[in-house]
């Protein structure tokens, strides 16, 4: 059942309008949001603050700095980074500026598009916006409420950023600058929220809204990438590009902020048009008339579960093709990024291997195991939003087994994992190849992503244990590969002690090519995997559904 939001009438006091209720709806998303929220600011926080620290270790002389700004002069260090003019000056400050600012927004952007969909487009999809609508709410109220959320957001970490710089006492770093670093963040987030806001109204499921805006991210990204080793117009048409060229530590232009701040007002103006030309659950792209019979695969567990995961399976794995290909671009010059970075020397040492070129692609398997982790993640999941959602219990209510069907997400997540393994691995393998001249790489590349399969299928086991046994406490499952990042990663650069990398289950894996190859831990990794999922599953036939 659907209202049309057509000729809606409100009440509220004289003037208000469709945005009746905003602010009432904005308590309560913060409200619903706190922990997740809380979440976000503080790993993107501690994240700036940690890579600052990282910068101020690891080249603490000019010449050093001098050394890293040469090589990263190069196309392929452009591509990942951002423009060359951050190394005309490249204190710690520029660092900042020119090589994680990029990446930094890319995730503020996630924040954003997650947030918005999550109070708009979810919200009619479970039908409680509908529950909602049914009260003294103007029309309106839900998608102002979202992006007032955003902005919060996007405020809080901007403050939050910046006040992190000022007290680290970062030589060279004015508070002046460290607002602009922090401001740069709050305006790239607030465009990518009024995407999100036009997204929403396009389609009628949050992950088509989702993906649609997390996909205009990465067109973002690639124009960024293009025009700053090419075409430099290409960058201007990206709030990337935008952020980028505020020069932050080098010439602290404020203006682009405000093309940022432009395009999101005109953003959220286009999705708050949109959504008075649409009902309400419903989207404005008509959806598309099925085959007049279901395909064998569709009557079948595994590929009903295959079709619901297919558009995310593909949008990472074409994702995760580009980035080991990225990383790969950069590996015939990994001897000279290091040379003269003692503590980088050091990490890499730990790792081992007959090269640096070898230790360097092991330690960036580990980023790229991490990255698809969180789709296993994801994937894993995905049968506690079907039953909150209220979609499992009539599929439950056939001849369909709890078994068959949680199976059939599982399979969907370690299978999907595995591939998109293979995928990064194949992208590393082929620019590392080309960049090296050594055409083997492609094979080695991609066995030393391979093997990081069995602790991907352990990250699934985790996920299904919580699903089946403690549903509510699913979230946790996150731990996995957020831990994994800060101990595989950051801990040989860190110097943390080796106990804590054993907790991981990523720290059991042979770190392929830089060492040789050793079956023991990942047999024991499997095995853990089935004994998690077995465990799963055996609570879930024993517990009740979550039902509507």
């Amino acid at each position: 059942m659907t209202a049309t939001v057509t000729g809606v009438r409100t009440a509220g006091p004289p003037g208000s309008g469709g945005f009746v209720g905003t602010a009432a709806l904005v308590r309560f998303a913060l409200r619903r949001d706190r922990v997740r929220l809380s979440v976000w600011l503080t790993a993107l926080t501690l994240g700036t603050l940690a890579t600052a620290a990282q910068y101020e270790a690891l080249y603490p002389t000019a010449e050093d700095r001098a050394g890293v700004a040469a090589l990263m002069d190069g196309p392929a260090a452009v591509v990942m980074t951002g423009p060359r003019h951050y190394l005309s000056n490249y204190d710690v400050g520029a660092m900042l500026g020119h090589q994680l600012l990029g990446f930094a927004v890319v995730l503020v952007g996630l924040m954003s598009v997650l947030i918005v969909v999550r109070h708009t487009r979810t919200e009619e999809e479970t039908g409680r916006a509908e529950l909602v609508r049914s009260t003294v709410v103007g029309r309106h109220a839900q998608l102002a409420s979202a992006l007032a959320v955003a902005a919060v957001a996007n405020i809080t970490l901007a403050a939050l950023v910046a006040l992190a710089l000022i007290a680290a006492g970062i030589d060279r770093i004015s508070p002046g600058e460290a607002l602009l670093y922090g401001l740069a963040h709050a305006a790239a987030g607030l465009v990518f929220a009024g995407v999100a806001a036009a997204t929403a109204q396009l389609t009628a499921h949050s992950r088509g809204a989702s993906g649609a805006a997390l996909a205009l991210i990465g067109v973002s990204y690639v124009l960024r990438a293009a025009g700053d080793v090419g075409n430099e117009a290409l960058s201007w048409l990206t709030p990337i590009g935008w952020v980028q060229r505020t020069y932050v530590f080098v010439d602290d232009r404020w203006w682009p902020l405000l093309l940022c701040l432009a395009s999101a007002v005109l953003a959220a103006a286009g999705g708050f048009a949109l959504s008075t030309r649409r009902d309400v659950g419903a989207g404005l792209r008509p959806a598309r008339l099925g085959r007049r019979h279901a395909s064998d695969a569709l009557t079948r567990p595994f590929g009903f579960a295959l079709r619901l995961h297919r558009a995310t399976l593909l949008g990472f794995g074409a994702g995760l093709f580009v980035m080991g290909a990225m990383y790969g671009s950069i590996l015939g010059d990994a001897a000279d990024m290091v040379e003269g970075v003692e503590q980088l020397q050091e990490a890499l040492a730990r790792i081992g291997g007959s090269s640096v070129a070898e230790s360097f692609a092991s330690m960036v398997m580990v980023v790229i195991a991490v990255v698809v982790a969180v789709h296993v993640v994801m994937a894993s999941l995905r049968p506690r939003a079907e039953e909150t959602a209220g979609r499992a219990e009539p599929l439950l209510a056939t001849g369909l087994s709890r078994d068959r069907w949680l199976g059939a997400h599982v399979g969907v997540a370690l299978v999907g994992g595995t591939a998109l393994l293979l995928a990064a691995g194949l992208g590393f393998g082929l620019a590392g190849a080309a960049s090296t001249g050594d055409g083997g790489l492609v094979g080695e590349l991609v066995v030393s992503a391979a093997v990081h399969a069995p602790a991907l299928w352990v990250t699934a086991g985790v996920s299904v244990a919580l699903f089946g046994w403690f549903p509510r406490a699913g979230a946790a499952a996150w731990t996995v590969p957020a831990y994994a990042f800060l101990v595989g990663y950051l801990g040989p650069m860190l110097g943390l002690p080796e106990w804590m990398n054993g907790v991981s289950p990523f720290g059991h894996v042979p770190a392929l090519p830089a060492v040789s190859m050793s079956w023991t831990p990942l047999i024991a990794l499997t095995a853990v995997a089935a004994g998690l999922i077995m465990l799963g599953m055996a609570g879930f036939r024993r517990r009740d559904l979550e039902a509507k």
